[in-house]
């Protein structure tokens, strides 16, 4: 999924073309940014930003005085039915759901530091789980709002919501948020050391080199789907998720690959096996400890991370 160019395009970015579009392309990655934090899986996301393709394509464009505001409503509206829809599917899953995780790098088109957090911080795995336990209208205007900064009148024009409806609905959602997943400010070259040296004691087996990075309540959440092996429950405390992580390393066939990558705005650890990808690991950090691991070993959810 594309992620570098997720700013939202200038009103007046487009001009004629062949049938709108120019248009609708200059505004795609925008759109399925907005999707894809809705549904936390790019197959749905890319499925939305098509219908709103086909029906942008139907529509009578001289009458759409701001496409990106019409787009951003098609888009949004679909995204809330498709996840109505998934909700359901996804209470039959195998095991612990989690996002879909994809390659992040917003490169030159974000250059402001502060709005390069936001957007990695939206999109990460621990926001992205936390955002399944909202209303799929509450999780519309988060993504919205604390993505993408729109105002409160246009969330409430997209969602045909008054603004004191909206601005109600975004401050439970930013309730929900800050509760589940409580924000803790991570340097970024701390993150990636936490990562590689958890990484080398990991791959290594080192229980003891693990015990000293994880917290004591530290979380391990898999996911499979039942497609691979992984706990089909949450492992909790830090001897258990150590124990646990030493016992796959001491499992793990040869020849296996590890390189690290960034995803969902943070550095992550892929591992691969006989030449294909076999699993992605990340970490949640806070106060200088791993607080939560992530595996997802669902093969569905790994396509759009190989090479």
């Amino acid at each position: 999924m594309a992620t570098d160019t997720e700013t939202a395009p200038d009103r007046d970015a487009g001009g004629k073309d062949d049938g709108g579009t120019g248009v609708f392309e200059a505004h795609r990655p925008f759109l399925t940014g907005v999707a894809y934090r809705m549904l936390g899986r790019v197959a749905d996301a890319e499925d939305v930003v098509q219908e709103a393709w086909l029906r942008w394509s139907a529509a009578e464009r001289a009458d759409i005085r701001e496409p990106r505001a019409y787009l951003v409503r098609i888009t949004t509206r679909l995204a809330i039915d498709r996840l109505r829809q998934v909700q359901s599917r996804r209470e039959a899953y195998v095991g612990p759901w989690l996002p879909e995780p994809v390659v992040t790098d917003f490169g030159p088109t974000v250059p402001d530091t502060a709005e390069r957090a936001v957007l990695a911080d939206s999109v990460s795995l621990a926001v992205l789980v936390v955002l399944e336990s909202l209303s799929p209208l509450e999780r519309a205007v988060f993504v919205l709002r604390e993505a993408f900064g729109f105002p409160y009148a246009e969330i409430a024009a997209t969602l045909d919501r008054s603004e004191a409806a909206v601005r109600q609905l975004a401050g439970r959602a930013r309730r929900h948020v800050d509760e589940g997943r409580p924000r803790y400010d991570v340097d970024p070259a701390e993150r990636r050391d936490l990562t590689e040296r958890f990484l080398a004691a990991a791959a290594g087996g080192d229980l003891d080199g693990l015990l000293a990075l994880l917290a004591p309540d530290v979380r391990l959440v898999g996911d499979s789907g039942g497609k691979s092996k992984a706990p089909l429950r949450v492992v909790e405390s830090a001897d258990k998720v150590g124990r646990f992580l030493c016992a796959v390393a001491g499992k793990t066939p040869a020849p296996a690959t590890y390189r690290t990558a960034e995803v969902n705005g943070a550095p992550a650890v892929l591992v691969s096996l006989g030449g294909k990808l076999d699993s992605v690991f990340q970490v949640d950090i806070v106060d200088g400890r791993i607080q939560c691991v992530y595996i997802v070993r669902n093969p569905d959810k790994l396509l759009g991370l190989e090479p």
